[in-house]
């Protein structure tokens, strides 16, 4: 996310493409990113950067934002139409014919979220998608998504100035696992961007 936007001024491409590519070479297996990075520039990047080892490495990116036509986040959208043409565009964008983890980046409060998970799970019989994540997700969402379709990773905020996970109930309520992350958008004070 940083490469694209959030932390300051995005990076140039090129030096960008080095340290993904260097990441890779160094052991990180997994890269995480998300439509609304850039919006869509960070996908693409991970995309070029990793297209050559792809199969050595897992992707991660999420869904669920209204993009408008100048690259303004509009508001929420996880209905089932416009999530499987954001995996569609994700799918070229990241240069590959499948994402090992698909996570609703925020939780749709008018779209039950047994037909985001649905659709998810039909994505994953598809063969477009591997497994299904949350992010900032209520202990509720999570398991209403994990009865349709299990979650198989929830990311939540984690930092350096709180240490505790937001609600850890969930992985063990639900059966899911627990993956930290860092809160940006929703947190503006300079403390929370340096864990990222």
């Amino acid at each position: 996310m940083g490469l694209s936007l959030g932390l300051g001024p995005a990076t140039d491409r090129t030096e960008a493409l080095a340290v993904v590519r260097s990441a890779a070479e160094r052991g990180v297996t997994l890269f995480d990113t998300a439509e609304g990075y850039g919006p869509y520039t960070n996908e693409g990047l991970v995309g070029e950067a990793l297209q050559p080892i792809r199969d050595g490495v897992l992707v991660a990116t999420k869904f669920g934002f209204d993009i408008n036509a100048n690259g303004e986040t509009v508001g929420l959208s996880s209905r089932p139409g416009h999530l499987r043409k954001v995996v569609e565009a994700s799918l070229r964008r990241l240069r590959t014919d499948h994402i090992d983890v698909l996570y609703q980046h925020r939780v749709h409060p008018d779209i039950p979220m047994e037909d985001v998970a649905g659709t998810v799970k039909e994505l994953i019989a598809d063969g477009k998608v591997r497994h299904f994540g949350l992010s900032e997700a209520s202990e509720t969402s999570i398991c209403r998504a994990h009865a349709v379709q299990p979650v198989a990773v929830i990311q939540d905020h984690y930092s350096l100035w709180m240490r505790e996970p937001r609600s850890p109930g969930p992985a063990k309520g639900c059966g899911s696992g627990w993956s930290p992350g860092v809160r940006s958008a929703r947190d503006s004070s300079p403390a929370a961007s340096l864990g990222t």
